[in-house]
């Protein structure tokens, strides 16, 4: 007896839309672009807020994983350029709470809130051990990133849900989501 395959050949299995999708691949490569270029050309020290800015685009245009990795790729990029670790750090978190939140409720606000909490609270907790293992930081509280990542998401992330409300009015916001949906 012959077994049956599910396998289709022209279209890998991927994600919870079940296939891999070019134009959402394209697209997280051209986010990841777009942050690295403006995090290096526009420099604020110790602060990236463009690339809060991509993290909220990304969350809901891509969703939360594929906007993840545009972070954690632009945070590896500018790893290589002489940033520390909280660049991929930074930037992992907060496009997957952000593009969870938004798939929720499907509000600007919950994208800007997911950002700010997923980055400034949740990113930062996570850089404490990295930095103490690779950095040998002698700071004693995991809290101790927070009060530097917070406002650098604020106002990021205020700025890309500003862009996604001026998106969302003139009606370009559903015609491209449509777009990367087919």
């Amino acid at each position: 007896m012959k077994q049956q395959t599910n396998i289709q050949k022209d279209r890998p299995v991927l994600g919870s839309a079940g296939r891999l999708s070019t134009r959402k691949l394209v697209l997280t490569a051209m986010f990841t672009c777009l942050a690295f270029v403006l995090n290096t050309f526009v420099y604020f020290p110790a602060m990236a807020p463009f690339q809060h800015f991509v993290n909220v685009l990304a969350a809901v245009l891509v969703g939360p994983w594929y906007g993840s990795a545009a972070g954690a790729l632009c945070g590896v990029l500018r790893m290589l350029c002489g940033r520390d670790i909280g660049s991929v750090t930074g930037a992992m978190f907060g496009p997957i709470l952000g593009g969870l939140l938004y798939r929720k409720f499907g509000t600007w606000w919950s994208v800007w809130i997911g950002e700010i909490i997923g980055t400034g609270v949740i990113g930062a907790m996570a850089s404490y051990p990295l930095f103490k293992m690779f950095y040998a930081l002698d700071a004693q509280s995991p809290f101790y990133f927070i009060p530097f990542y917070i406002p650098s998401a604020a106002v990021g992330a205020s700025m890309g849900a500003a862009v996604l409300v001026l998106l969302k009015r003139t009606g370009v916001l559903n015609r491209m989501k449509q777009e990367l949906e087919r």
